[in-house]
């Protein structure tokens, strides 16, 4: 019965016993175009968040929104050109894979047929590559060489970070899966609280904390990154097999997650919170602050299906050198969503 609908589906599809060199040049050109509509893609939408995040920054400087509001409207503009890039680029994937599939069935005879009929469904159905969501959220602190969570500058419970991106997940193995590999980009919002009514002061090449004059009611420093971060993934799975597609299940597994990711600083600002006069005050505080523009690290996760215990670690310093080289630290809890 497979085989009877394969050879009707290469009827419907204009199937021809012929092999056409013309036409398999034509197919290889439009597959070039297509992985460059994939990249164009992925560049429209960084582009379209970019602008987005600097409309909503506008509203805030404006006093439109507060900055609560305006942090989750910025997260709702991430998860949504997340996934307008996981929608349209499936999309052009799945017009490459039948034009390659097309290509393929060019000049084969009846009696090719039985054999690769079972090379091209063997194909078909091992698929190794899927997508996902990914979202991590927690608490976040910096410290420098030798310091402790006790002793640090910044408040333990108040500082938070927010990460949401997509990752693509393959396996190494075609028919085992208990090695994959996860790769793709992030949006990191690491956000910190001084302690002390401080807040940072930039003084030439040098960001200190500060005593504010005034007693705040909140100091909030934030840097926002976008990375691409790496990690070998380890971990049993279910085998779970149909007529038309095999995977594997991760579902209510252990799994363990160990990398790294590197990527550009694209924003920092400072939120200062107080009451002058009788008058509650905002003033928000935009500036470089002598951040470095490249950012790398190690990160790791253990978990349980789709929620992990997250870790990741700046190795390079938040400030430039000649600052002390303070890094930030980052723990809490990873969700990966289909």
């Amino acid at each position: 019965m497979k085989k009877v609908t394969f050879y009707l589906t290469l009827l419907l599809i204009g199937f021809t016993v012929n092999p056409v060199s013309a036409q398999e040049q034509d197919t290889s050109e439009k597959i070039k175009q297509l992985e460059k509509q994939k990249e164009e893609i992925i560049s429209e939408e960084k582009e379209a968040l970019k602008r987005e995040v600097e409309k909503i920054n506008a509203r805030l400087e404006n006093k439109e929104i507060d900055w609560e509001e305006a942090e989750e409207l910025k997260s709702e503009a991430a998860k949504k050109h997340a996934l307008n890039i996981r929608n349209r680029v499936g999309i052009i994937d799945n017009q490459i894979a039948l034009l390659k599939r097309e290509n393929d069935d060019m000049g084969w005879d009846e009696e090719e047929m039985d054999e690769d009929h079972d090379r091209w469904f063997h194909k078909y159905r091992y698929s190794r590559t899927s997508t996902h969501l990914v979202m991590a959220v927690g608490f976040n602190n910096a410290l420098l060489e030798g310091q402790g969570l006790n002793d640090s500058d910044f408040k333990v419970g108040g500082s938070r970070f927010f990460e949401l991106g997509v990752a693509w997940r393959t396996r190494v193995f075609e028919n085992s899966n208990w090695l994959r590999v996860r790769y793709g980009f992030s949006f990191q919002f690491n956000g910190l609280k001084p302690t002390d009514n401080r807040y940072f002061v930039e003084n030439g090449d040098l960001t200190e904390l500060e005593v504010y004059p005034l007693e705040l009611d909140k100091s909030k420093f934030r840097v926002d990154n976008l990375v691409f971060p790496f990690h070998f993934e380890f971990g049993p799975s279910t085998k779970i097999e149909s007529e038309r597609s095999v995977w594997y299940s991760t579902r209510k597994k252990l799994k363990v997650g160990l990398g790294g990711f590197a990527g550009f600083n694209i924003g920092e600002r400072q939120k200062l919170k107080y009451e002058e006069d009788g008058e509650k005050v905002k003033r928000k505080l935009k500036n470089d602050f002598n951040t470095n523009d490249f950012v790398y690290g190690l990160s790791g996760y253990l978990g349980w299906g789709a929620t992990a215990l997250y870790v990741k670690y700046d190795l390079n310093p938040i400030f430039k050198d000649p600052n002390p080289e303070l890094r930030n630290i980052s723990v809490g809890l990873r969700f990966d969503m289909n």
